[in-house]
């Protein structure tokens, strides 16, 4: 795991941004995942900046979302596919169809769980995951007991994580109960896994995801077992970090060839 700690959020979008212009450089029809969140918001914008600047394409590459709220309908303004054409897909130019979530509204959910599955197993498997972090250390949906084993399936979200996304509805009622997201295990099938953290609120979290015990309780933590991960984090974020001071030394001596 190769963790990076930089001054702000903007300077970490532009190191995932670099990552993310090199895969596509390579393999322009590359698969990205995508989550949502706020955390990724400013790598989205950084991208959209180059694709505008003609210096990214998405025009060859798929994706696919880690979650969706169960019972919304289509095109409702809080579902994760509107949330993430509103905020990327829609402002740079992936093809028709070529952006994909879990079916929320299917009638057979978990069957749903095993399609999205077979999806991103016949698209090749996904080459770079982006991540945020809840500050309970869930990744995708997958909170704290989750198995680490774990692939896309149903999820019913704890109150403190129904409580923090009311935010974006009209009251906590209208926050959906049930989820489908990628599992732990589908998470970890990724080739290269990016979490990216900003702000004070995350440190706890990221502290314990990074350095602490691998465990369910913590579900970011089963990121150790992964031969390629790389978090990208704010001053604020990396404030609970012991050896904070050698991940900085790391990477300010990192060959220029590695990238990410």
């Amino acid at each position: 795991m190769e963790v990076v700690i930089l001054p702000d959020a903007a300077a970490g979008a532009g190191v995932v941004a670099d990552a993310v212009a090199a895969l596509l450089g390579r393999r322009p029809e590359a698969v990205l995942g995508l989550a949502t969140g706020s955390s990724p918001v400013p790598v989205y914008d950084e991208l959209v900046a180059r694709y505008r600047a003609g210096a990214v394409s998405f025009a060859q590459a798929r994706a696919f979302l880690l979650d969706e709220y169960v019972g919304l309908p289509a095109g409702h303004p809080q579902s994760y596919a509107t949330y993430i054409d509103r905020v990327f897909t829609s402002r740079v130019d992936f093809g028709p169809g070529a952006v994909r979530s879990p079916d929320g509204t299917a009638s057979d959910l978990a069957a749903a769980g095993v399609a999205y599955e077979a999806a991103i197993k016949a698209a090749g498997g996904v080459d770079l995951q982006l991540l945020g972090i809840g500050g309970d250390g869930h990744i995708g949906f997958n909170e704290p007991g989750s198995s680490l084993a774990s692939r896309t399936r149903l999820k019913t979200l704890t109150g403190q994580t129904r409580a923090d996304n009311a935010r974006f509805f009209a009251s906590l009622d209208d926050v959906p109960r049930h989820v489908i997201t990628q599992g732990v295990g589908t998470i970890l099938a990724a080739r290269h896994l990016v979490l990216v953290a900003q702000g004070a609120t995350k440190a706890a979290a990221v502290a314990l995801a990074v350095e602490g015990p691998v465990t369910a309780m913590v579900p970011a933590s089963a990121l150790q077992l992964h031969p390629h991960v790389t978090v990208v984090l704010d001053e604020a974020a990396a404030s609970r970090l012991s050896l904070a001071s050698y991940y900085r030394e790391t990477y300010a001596n990192k060959p220029a060839w590695q990238g990410l």
